[in-house]
């Protein structure tokens, strides 16, 4: 494929997440252009194509595969839809960007693995904060030695059922498993466990247990985990999401052999290193669209420009872990 190419793309399940987070992302990217996008709700697919200024859109994602004029489609469904939709993109001769979690369970990811082996087109997984600027830092003191080899690893993501953090829909499918996975741990946690793996990752051992305490709906409320990675570095991990407000945490936390850093995961990050130099905030703001970092990697990789910024080799890997820690 041409350096020069234009991907011209589809998404299928224009809803709440591509709203701000990634659909403006596919059409101000360079070299990329949002072609058409599709839900069920054909009222609902116009209305986001007439602001959006995308010229087709459409209530069936069998007519968006068969369009000849898109290369790359992104599959923004609830993660129930995803294995089916990201087999049948391939199929159709499309290049694919699944988000995150990438499927309902580790098991399902297999498929697509095949359907990308039998294609000649690529899959990406959307873990962007790969390529957030306030990760990106945090990456760089990591690698630089900042707080020396680490150690162990602390995630607290506590929050009330109606967090602010937490999308809403129409449906509330990120609180029904079966069309999420597992509730809001399956929701966020991939952002986290995504690049603690990156950094420290495989996973040599793990264990974990989850439980709906509360009962606001029928997901699990608490999710609580340990793991042993490479290097000997431990991860442990608190998935909250019945705490009262005051009780709220969203704390990653990296000891190593000369210091601290910590960082928050959702909203703008603020880095907190401490070692022998002293104290020190770096504040790093996200992007308007947090998702166009990532769609331009995603695109300069479509291109052949570059590897794959996440395979979903990658993302199983994600989504094993987190069905240790829910004893799935």
């Amino acid at each position: 494929m041409s350096s020069a190419k234009t991907i011209r793309w589809g998404i299928i399940g224009v809803g709440d997440v591509c709203e701000v987070k990634s659909g403006p992302a596919f059409y101000r990217a360079s070299g990329s252009q949002l072609l058409a996008v599709m839900r069920r709700n054909l009222a609902k697919a116009k209305d986001f194509a007439q602001r959006h200024q995308v010229p087709q859109y459409y209530d069936n994602a069998d007519a968006l595969l068969a369009n000849p004029d898109i290369d790359a489609v992104y599959i923004a469904t609830p993660p129930a839809q995803h294995k089916d939709y990201a087999i049948a993109a391939l199929k159709a001769g499309k290049h694919v960007y699944i988000e995150k979690p990438v499927a309902l369970n580790a098991k399902e990811c297999d498929a697509i693995i095949k359907a990308e082996q039998q294609s000649t087109k690529k899959a990406v997984v959307a873990h962007y904060r790969r390529y957030v600027p306030g990760f990106l830092k945090f990456s760089e003191l990591l690698a630089g030695g900042a707080i020396g080899r680490p150690l162990m690893v602390q995630v607290d993501m506590l929050q009330p059922i109606a967090a602010d953090i937490i999308s809403n829909s129409d449906d509330n499918w990120r609180v029904n498993p079966a069309l999420s996975g597992g509730g809001l741990f399956y929701d966020l946690a991939p952002h986290q466990i995504d690049l603690i793996l990156q950094w420290f990752g495989p996973v040599v051992s793990a264990q974990g247990v989850s439980l709906n305490q509360q009962h606001n709906n029928s997901s699990d409320d608490l999710t609580c985990g340990w793991a042993r990675l490479q290097n000997d570095v431990v991860l442990q991990g608190r998935w909250g999401f019945g705490v009262q407000g005051q009780q709220s945490r969203d704390v990653y936390e990296v000891i190593g052999t000369k210091g601290k850093l910590s960082v928050n995961f959702f909203g703008s990050p603020t880095i907190h290193l401490e070692n022998a130099d002293g104290n020190q905030q770096i504040c790093l703001d996200n992007p308007d669209h947090v998702q166009q970092p990532m769609i331009a990697q995603v695109n300069a990789y479509f291109r052949g420009e570059r590897d794959n910024p996440c395979s979903v080799p990658e993302a199983k890997a994600v989504m094993a872990l987190m069905d240790v820690f829910t004893q799935r």
